[in-house]
């Protein structure tokens, strides 16, 4: 169906609406559509071209350019939709990402939904655009829901902005909907580059295809003598070892048990022109090969230092992937290794900086390919010209030589043969689950059974609702409904009084608070929530949706959120970010040392350090219930400091105190005995009710002289919980959600250490 578009003449318009007795008329005219008032204008006028055509003044009808009297216009129900539609696009662009449009016609087009965060890549959409003529420029910038495009001519931008707005443009999983706007020029910012880490080598097409080919077939996925090669599947992707296996539960070898298959004969060749071009010294006498599935990765990592010696190669084959490497003080580079590359890794690219790939569908990769000096890769954060490559099999053969001696490598802060542990690692940590079973029994340890154990604490820590959230909140119209998925004690259920607001979360002593605070709130799971499809205007979920501990189980949780959304509604999200540390300013969560902080505003954790003694995983059923599995153990992680992993465990440090008097608060009222014991309790060791009681330095809740202390032994038997957490990297959330059909990603940014996104779910949507 061609659409008609109606264009406005905006400075007749205000000389009209400003004659005596004559303003714009806005009532409902009979057949399809509306007339078009002068408010509507005046709030937007940037969707409109500055052509004369007609509208209807009260008392007369006139033309805007000439002044002769004509019909009304009248535009269809689909162009009346179109046009809020490209006047929300507008308003959002402005209010979220400063993007200001113009009235006037010119060359250059913002496009909204038209971006790499909505899964568009720069050759679909570039072949849109193309049909409306000559392209000089397509800005695409990482992770968001808009693009730049230039015509060499300005009638090629008219073109395309009456034809393309609310047209839907097909792409290969998903489609979306365009609406485009003028804007008076775009900054093309030059490509910029960043150094390797040092001793790190990329060198691209190091083998052919017919040696790839060969390399492919020498290793057999069907062979069922697992142990001949110690072939796992694990849970992000298929491994064989050679030589000698690599054991995930120690992240080490057994280097007194080799294995029956030595490394493949096929890899000779390979092995020896590394040797001659100066990649290595020796020949390796282990290989790990890892076989990768679109959307799967393996987590950041250091390679065991006592298990293998300096240099490390990795040959790709297969399809395309970009391999993240990260600094302990923040600095990410992120390397496209194309199929038939060798990555040569040395020194302190090898030993100090993780790396890893993000588990994902589609990487954002230069439009032209790696085009770097050898020595530098692009910036991915501030490229413009990128694109989406989808990922497909890739292979990875990955050649290592055994250490028999301990290492004596210049970064003994991450080397394990230099390092002593500070303390004894928990008594065997859970893995990462294999499957959805694995997965809702590691939650129900480490998340569920945890939330509610420390409910009274927990809470007592979380009275000051987060500004930004507070912002979203506050634009809620009156008498909207508002779901908090996953609500915690309710601080954010009050913030917006004229909004209809419920909460819900997985502990029942958390949803007890918060119905002892006088909010609306019942036990749930964040997955199935009790409420009706499209029964709200808008949802929020604050911290919860790293607590899924996998990829599948995290989309759901995101899929809830849309369920109950409206159409038209919107949902915040927030999770905690790997990135502490984002545009060289520091989190709070790092700001602040680990011990000398306060417990009432920790940015996640919330949770004190303990000044004395050591503490054990505190669970309420054995570690040996969670089934076997072959990934490597979660890590423990150390508050307040960066994190070396995106799956773990956050250690909190239970205040006594609190456990106890929230035992008692259940109980009622009790004899003058167990009162005075209560009370011994609270200005002992931080409960924080007595007020003589003043925040230490080390973040717990110490009695001011003459109270009574408990003694160190007894401090330190105080109970550890540690709550699972996966921690986002820049980019994940929004890939995330860019895979549920029916929303779309309006913005999203970086706050005090969380990565949050504000999705919409498209009108029409009956999810």
């Amino acid at each position: 169906m061609v659409l008609l578009r109606y264009y406005i003449n905006i400075s007749a318009l205000k000389r009209a609406s400003n004659e005596p007795g004559m303003r714009l008329n806005h009532q409902k005219a009979p057949g399809t559509g509306t007339l078009l008032s002068w408010e509507e204008i005046r709030r937007e006028p940037s969707v409109f071209d500055d052509r004369c055509t007609r509208t209807t003044l009260r008392g007369r009808t006139m033309d805007a350019g000439t002044g002769n009297s004509v019909g009304a216009v009248r535009r269809s129900k689909e162009d009346r939709k179109v046009l809020r539609k490209q006047l929300k696009a507008s308003h959002t662009l402005l209010k979220h990402e400063g993007i200001r449009t113009t009235p006037q016609p010119t060359k250059t087009l913002v496009v909204a939904n038209g971006g790499l965060g909505n899964g568009v890549s720069r050759e679909e959409l570039s072949a849109a655009l193309g049909e409306m003529g000559e392209l000089e420029t397509l800005i695409m910038h990482p992770h968001k829901p808009y693009a730049f495009v230039t015509y060499r001519s300005e009638e090629s931008a008219r073109k395309a902005h009456v034809r393309l707005n609310g047209e839907k443009l097909e792409c290969r999983e998903s489609s979306v909907t365009l609406y485009l706007s003028y804007v008076n020029s775009v900054t093309c910012e030059e490509e910029v580059s960043v150094p390797l880490p040092d001793g790190l080598v990329l060198v691209e097409d190091f083998v052919s295809q017919e040696e790839e080919a060969v390399l492919l077939a020498a290793i057999d996925w069907s062979s069922t003598n697992d142990d001949f090669t110690a072939k796992k599947a694990l849970k992000h992707r298929k491994v064989k070892h050679y030589g000698f296996e690599f054991r995930y539960d120690n992240n080490n070898v057994d280097k007194d048990k080799p294995l029956a298959a030595g490394i493949p004969q096929e890899c000779l060749p390979f092995l020896e022109r590394c040797v001659k071009n100066k990649h290595i010294d020796i020949l390796p006498d282990q290989l790990t090969v890892n076989q990768y599935e679109s959307g799967q990765g393996i987590p950041p990592h250091v390679d065991t230092h006592s298990a293998f010696e300096d240099t490390i190669l990795s040959l790709s084959l297969g399809a395309m992937t970009v391999m993240e490497f990260r600094h302990p003080d923040g600095r990410l580079v992120a390397v496209v290794l194309p199929g038939r590359s060798l990555l040569v890794m040395k020194g302190e690219s090898r030993y100090l900086w993780t790396h890893g790939i993000t588990a994902r569908k589609f990487d954002t990769v230069p439009a032209r390919g790696p085009q770097s000096p050898a020595r530098t890769a692009p910036d991915l954060s501030a490229c413009s010209n990128l694109t989406l490559s989808k990922r497909d099999t890739r292979t990875s053969l990955t050649f290592r030589k055994i250490r028999h001696e301990p290492c004596g490598c210049a970064f003994p802060s991450a080397c394990d043969s230099q390092v002593a542990p500070l303390a004894p690692p928990p008594p065997s940590p859970p893995s990462l689950p294999c499957c959805h079973a694995d997965a809702a029994l590691l939650e129900e340890e480490y998340v569920h059974r945890v939330y509610d154990a420390i409910a009274s604490h927990f809470s007592s820590t979380r009275h000051s609702p987060w500004p930004r959230v507070c912002h979203f909140l506050s634009t809620l119209p009156a008498g909207a409904v508002l779901a908090d998925v996953g609500c915690g004690n309710g601080k954010y259920l009050g913030v917006n009084p004229e909004v209809m607001a419920v909460g819900c979360d997985r502990s029942s002593a958390l949803v007890h608070i918060c119905a002892q605070r006088g909010f609306q709130a019942f036990v749930s799971d964040a997955l199935r929530v009790p409420l009706r499809t499209a029964s709200c205007d808008a949802c929020i979920s604050i911290a919860v949706i790293h607590h899924f501990s996998t990829q599948e189980r995290r989309r759901a949780a995101v899929r809830e959120l849309v369920r109950l959304l409206k159409p038209g509604g919107r949902a915040l999200i927030y999770v905690w970010a790997f990135e502490q540390e984002y545009k060289k300013q520091r989190s709070k969560y790092l700001k602040e040392h680990p011990e000398k902080h306060s417990p009432t505003e920790d940015a996640q954790t919330g949770s004190s350090q303990e000044a004395h003694g050591e503490s054990s995983i505190h669970t309420s059923r054995r570690l040996e219930d969670l089934q076997d599995a072959t990934e490597s153990k979660l890590s423990v992680h150390t508050n307040r400091t960066a994190f070396n992993t995106q799956d773990l465990l956050v250690p909190w440090h239970l205040k006594e105190g609190k456990k106890q008097v929230d035992e008692e608060s259940r109980e009622g009222e009790r004899k003058d005995e167990t009162k005075e014991k209560s009370q011994k309790t609270n200005t002992g060791f931080g409960s924080g009710l007595d007020t003589s009681a003043k925040p230490s330095a080390s973040g717990d809740t110490t009695p001011t002289c003459g109270s009574a202390l408990k003694s160190e032994s007894e401090i330190s038997a105080a109970p550890v919980f540690h709550r699972y957490y996966h921690v986002f990297q820049q980019g994940e959330l929004e890939q995330l959600c860019g895979q549920e059909a029916g929303v779309t990603l309006q913005s999203s940014y970086h706050d005090q250490g969380n990565w949050c996104v504000i999705l919409e779910k498209a009108l029409g949507t009956d999810l």
